[in-house]
């Protein structure tokens, strides 16, 4: 966040010798095409002999050009003012206070209200007020200016918006009258076309609304909010009950919203009944807050804004104070001192997403809170941000991807002071005229997505209200919320797809390697990262499927918990009950199937009540793989039915880790990982992971995808638009490949976090992990043994050669006993590979001979077999022929043998075990093993050689 420049000191530069003084610059009001309306007191010798006058404004911020509208001839209290189209009347409001022998007996209740804690402070301070509101048009463009009276002496607050036409017309203009608790007219304004200059001939006046509380102009989709009080449905019996009570029911507040067109009538698109933490008093309405951005009329006890923009989000912001029950009972003489504590909390109303987020911080100073103005505006796609000057920002997830549950919530923004108050000026990105003059200066000044204008009403200082990725990412380094750090990395990967930025925040974890939340941040970035590289190059048919795939680890409508410096933030979600029903159906408008703002909130609603579908949980194929593999074995799986076969469903892959890396293949650059991406086996456990991942997501989009396409195309009713089985094949073989995609870009991000760099070192593999130094060796052993934990948790498969390499890593990092430990309980993947080099490194010593008798029992049976033949000891000698003499006893096959078999007679072995009758126990035993098996199935050389080595001392 920066602040750009003060907009007074600009506009006062713009305004050059012209006039000797221009003071007590105030903003007046914004119109639809971005432009400001300003108003300032000026003295110049040309105008007014030298005596003080007003002059409003306008500042076109496309251009960077202030217009002067209109000087008066003194000095008025203008509080707003707006504009029409053609530029060439002006309606402004005035704000005079009565003097004391002339108020027309106007008294306003000054009742004390004890829930009524936002209004308290001012309460205690006046009593009564004697202001009044006049509202004015003028023509100014005529030879004489005409001042026309809309309407006079309103002690309610008055405010007035021209309506914005899509084609313009010289002889009619429409104009909004808002009067707060009373009406709201629509001023139809006839001009006299027959002379050089349009005048106004008439001022046709019509009431629309009556009795509103609160309204607010939304001038980009022309629509006018406002609120009004339903009585509350009563029975008999609770009529009864309250007759004689001194407090009637409270009425129903209810949103409604107005939506005017260029020829046609308005009508009524949105009714939705508020839940208000107190019941608005009419008879006590408070001080008045003059802002005018956004245009509204409220009092003080009613801090309301709706947020909305034309793609379908609509939210409404509420921010209130209130005290705890508990609190509330307490002497009405100190209820205005500042020592006392109140809690500070803002509701925001996804009406898109029918849900409400909740926003609770407690036990805050009430000098404090009564100065806290939160500053509420989309940021991005997918965000709203929240900002509390000297407190906290909020970046709340809105958007219509998923549902919302990844809020990020950190400190306050530096540079602006704690009495700011910032309120966003209207997104002119995309507006940019093509014309050449347009200043340099401002269009650093454009907003973005990501880089809201806003402008500091007390001071008028243009404010560039972002945040920064800095910020972000030192608040992921120091925050201790392991929900705060997801939402970061979800941010990163799912709406701004920078990797490089991941990669910064994976790195980062090297600083706490231990830290409970380094696994959680791992699945989320493996979850993240493959719904990321799944939408690349895919079939448009298939685009609704992207529903059905997590997005996050993170659950929806969760409670979250945060402390922010002294700060204790409470965040909950709750559910709303069909929202569609509170809105005009697209059958029923005036214009149907209109396409605007309510349509496209309608098809969004109507969308998530019918396809409120499931996505697909990880844990569903980690429940399954759990059963399938404690009785695995390798060997019985085909390298030709795994998805990740040569041949098989994974070459769709191929591209998606090419286009990540620049279009190359995705095992071309070997240096990318510090080993070797193969396997020396037959068939792994990835491959086994990455079937069942594949079997179980197909079944799940057959579940629900044809429904889900189905809900898509109702109202594009294309031809043939269904999910089919190619479009499940297509999106679930990309899903799993995308897997094995974000887990060798994460284990890639991991070892060079550990400073082991792959195109750095010299060597790869096993010679690459006896060359590190043991803070390396240890440090990449504690990330890859999380990032083993995290894969496993989610059923994400590891890059081939992972498996050998990480065994290999733990057996050079820890204890022999632990490593052991670790392959039982199938942390290590003991390979043939790894495990050759393992039982090489041991030395054949006494001491030695029960590791490697302990290595091979932990090894698949086959497996172990196989390095049981190529350890040339005695002990080997002596476990393959117990094992060959069992399968001939047990009546097993016998394996084929690597020797020619001997003859008892002829081994000098013989004379090794004498008996009475000089025949040793081995003869008695080949005679066992000839009466079960012919002499072709003995292997009479490894019986011998194993009874002989028998009688040797080396254990």
């Amino acid at each position: 966040m920066s602040i750009e420049e003060n907009l007074a000191a600009k506009l006062c530069y713009f305004l050059g010798d012209q006039v000797n003084s221009a003071e007590q610059w105030k903003l007046l009001g914004q119109e639809s095409d971005g432009s400001l309306l300003l108003g300032w007191i000026e003295i110049s010798s040309k105008h007014c002999n030298g005596s003080p006058y007003s002059v409003i404004g306008c500042y076109n911020r496309l251009l960077d050009k202030l217009e002067v509208l209109y000087r008066f001839k003194g000095t008025l209290n203008l509080i707003q003012a707006t504009i029409n189209q053609s530029q060439s009347v002006l309606g402004y409001i005035v704000k005079q206070t009565l003097e004391s022998d002339a108020r027309e007996n106007v008294i306003i209740n000054s009742e004390k209200s004890a829930k009524d804690i936002a209004n308290e402070d001012k309460k205690c301070t006046s009593t009564e007020s004697n202001e009044y509101y006049q509202a004015y048009l003028v023509e100014f463009k005529t030879e004489e200016a005409k001042i026309h009276t809309l309407e006079s002496k309103k002690f309610k607050q008055i405010r007035i918006q021209f309506l914005y036409k899509e084609k313009l017309s010289s002889s009619i203009d429409k104009l909004l009258v808002l009067i707060h608790q009373e009406y709201v007219h629509k001023c139809t304004l006839l001009y006299n076309t027959n002379t050089e200059i349009a005048t106004i001939k008439e001022v046709k006046k019509e009431v629309i609304i009556r009795n509103s509380i609160w309204a607010q102009w939304d001038s980009i989709n022309q629509v006018l909010y406002h609120i009004h009080l339903k009585k509350a449905s009563t029975s008999v019996f609770t009529e009864d009950s309250n007759r004689d009570q001194h407090n009637p029911p409270c009425s129903s507040p209810t949103l409604s919203g107005f939506q005017f067109h260029d020829d046609l009538p308005h009508e009524t698109v949105l009714n939705i009944p508020l839940n208000l933490p107190q019941c608005p008093n009419s008879d006590n309405c408070g001080a008045y807050e003059d802002d005018v951005i956004p245009l509204r009329i409220h009092d003080c006890s009613l801090d309301l804004i709706v947020v909305s923009d034309q793609k379908g989000t609509v939210c409404v912001c509420h921010h209130y104070l209130y005290r705890p029950v508990q609190d509330a009972q307490m002497d009405e003489v100190s209820s205005c001192d500042d020592s006392n504590t109140v809690n500070f909390a803002y509701s925001v109303t996804l009406l898109h997403h029918s849900c409400v987020i909740h926003c609770v911080v407690p036990a805050i100073p009430w000098n404090r809170a009564k100065l806290m103005r939160p500053t509420f505006a989309l940021y991005g796609e997918h965000h709203m941000i929240v900002f509390v000057p000297d407190c906290f920002t909020h970046l709340l997830e809105i958007g219509l991807h998923h549902q919302p549950c990844c809020h990020i919530l950190g400190g306050a923004l530096p540079n602006v002071s704690a009495q700011s108050y910032l309120v966003p000026l209207l997104n002119l990105n995309g507006t940019k005229s093509k014309n050449s003059s347009t200043s340099n200066t401002f269009s650093s000044l454009l907003c973005t997505s990501t880089n809201i204008l806003t402008i500091d009403l007390p001071t008028l200082d243009l404010v560039n209200l972002t945040v920064p990725n800095n910020f972000l990412i030192d608040l992921f380094k120091k925050t201790s919320s392991s929900d705060n750090r997801l939402a970061i990395l979800h941010y990163f990967l799912t709406h701004k797809n920078d990797l490089d930025l991941a990669s910064e925040l994976i790195s980062s974890l090297v600083e706490k390697p231990r830290n409970l939340d380094v696994v959680k941040v791992m699945q989320e970035f493996l979850i993240g990262g493959a719904h990321m590289l799944v939408q690349k190059n895919l079939l448009t048919d298939a685009i609704p499927l992207l529903s059905l795939i997590p997005v996050t680890t993170l659950d929806e409508c969760s409670t979250i918990q945060l402390q922010v410096k002294d700060l204790r933030v409470k965040l909950s979600h709750e559910k709303l009950w069909n929202t569609a029903v509170m809105l005009l159906s697209p059958q029923q408008r005036i214009i149907t199937y209109r396409s605007d703002l309510w349509t496209k909130l309608w098809d969004t609603l109507n969308k998530r009540s019918k396809e409120d579908f499931p996505r697909f949980q990880p844990s569903q194929t980690a429940e399954k793989l759990q059963i399938s593999l404690s009785c695995y074995q390798p060997e019985a799986l085909s390298r030709c039915s795994t998805p990740m076969s040569p041949n098989g469903g994974f070459n769709i892959a191929t591209a998606t880790f090419g286009e990540l890396m620049g279009g190359r293949h995705k095992y071309a650059n070997h240096s990318a990982l510090p080993f070797v991406e193969q396997e020396s086996c037959t068939a792994s456990k990835q491959e086994h992971i990455a079937s069942v991942n594949l079997r179980e997501l197909s079944l799940h989009l057959l579940k629900y995808g044809s429904q889900s396409v189905a809900g898509t195309n109702v109202r594009s009713k294309a031809p043939g638009s269904s999910c089919t089985p190619l479009h499940v094949h297509a999106m679930s073989t990309r899903y799993v490949a995308t897997q094995f995609d974000a887990s060798r870009l994460l284990c890639q991000m991991l070892c060079k976090a550990a400073n082991v760099d792959s195109k750095l070192e010299i060597e790869r593999g096993f010679n690459l992990i006896d060359q590190l130094d043991d803070s390396r060796r240890w440090m990449l052993f504690t990330l890859l043994e999380r990032y083993r934990y995290a894969t496993e948790c989610v059923a994400y498969p590891v890059p081939q050669g992972f498996m050998s390499f990480f065994a290999y890593l733990g057996y050079r990092t820890m204890r022999y006993n632990k490593f052991l430990q670790y392959a039982r309980h199938s942390v290590f993947e003991l390979q043939v590979d790894v495990a050759k080099v393992i039982m090489s490194d041991i030395d054949d010593t006494k001491g030695n001979i029960s590791h490697k008798l302990e290595l091979l029992s932990v090894m698949p049976r086959i497996r172990a077999k196989r390095l049981l033949n190529q350890w040339l000891h005695p002990m080997s000698f002596m476990l393959r022929a117990r094992e060959h003499a069992a399968n001939i006893l047990s009546g097993e096959p016998s394996q084929s043998r690597s020797r020619a078999p001997q003859h008892r007679h002829h081994h000098n072995g013989l004379s090794a075990f004498p008996a009475a009758n000089r025949l040793s126990p081995l003869d008695r035993f080949f005679d066992l093993l000839t009466a079960k098996a012919s002499l072709t199935e003995l292997d009479f050389g490894l019986l011998i050689e194993a009874t002989v080595t028998s009688t040797e001392d080396f254990l």
